[in-house]
């Protein structure tokens, strides 16, 4: 016999709903491999194994019968982290793909809490989630100013070599690569063709020009316009 009512569960799956679709939609926002449906299905799927594992097997009791309702629960967190090993990707020495994947296993953890009805800690645990990828994000461009570290962006057709040709300019003039962000193709019908932005995280040597590697990297092939990212 359940001790839960339907009312109480669809009320604790909606709300996982609610809190996973807010920091998927952050993560969207900032066009990650994991974004807002993914971080959704599992805040809702860690809610209903919990609400199965805490409420499903309480029908036997007696001698011999164990209930243990954070038995089923505890492998979410180890399901949670073969998926978020999905969203790191890996260029040359850099690698990315790590925060996402943390936010995945975070958004598992506040899944597991409305489940079994800690409300408080899951809403809790989904703002302290949002203010370190929100306002943390700004405190890092102020890191980047300090080490010299700068974002230049690059728009292109996405063809083969378009990434080795900008590589390639950086090796020339000394610019070490921190971090490589690219984005999905997307069809231009004005160039019948499919364009990407790539945004570099880049540390510059002292006495190189700015203005001098943007114009190195626009004028590679199949680039279309180059800038500096603005740092907030």
């Amino acid at each position: 016999m359940l001790t839960i009512t339907y009312l109480e569960m669809a009320l604790r799956l909606f709300l996982a709903v609610v809190l996973g679709g807010i920091v998927g939609y952050e993560r969207e926002k900032q066009q990650r491999p994991a974004g807002f449906r993914t971080h959704i299905l599992v805040c809702v799927g860690s809610a209903l194994i919990m609400l199965v594992s805490a409420y499903g097997f309480t029908g036997g009791t007696g001698d011999g019968i164990i209930h243990d309702p954070s038995r089923i629960a505890a492998n979410v967190v180890t399901g949670v982290g073969f998926l978020g090993a999905g969203t790191i990707l890996r260029h040359g020495n850099t690698i990315t793909g790590l925060t996402t994947a943390a936010s995945l296993w975070i958004v598992s953890g506040i899944g597991l809490a409305i489940g079994i009805g800690f409300y408080a800690s899951a809403l809790m645990a989904t703002l302290m989630v949002l203010a370190s990828l929100i306002l943390m994000r700004k405190f890092e461009g102020s890191f980047a100013r300090i080490k010299n570290l700068h974002r230049l962006w690059a728009r292109g057709k996405d063809k083969p070599g378009l990434l080795g040709s900008i590589s390639a300019v950086f090796g020339e003039m000394d610019v070490h690569v921190t971090k490589v962000d690219i984005s999905e193709p997307e069809y231009r019908e004005g160039l019948n063709d499919e364009v990407v932005t790539l945004e570099f995280h880049l540390k510059l040597p002292p006495q190189l020009l700015r203005d001098d590697l943007l114009k190195r990297v626009a004028l590679q092939e199949n680039v279309l316009e180059a800038g500096w990212k603005l740092e907030q």
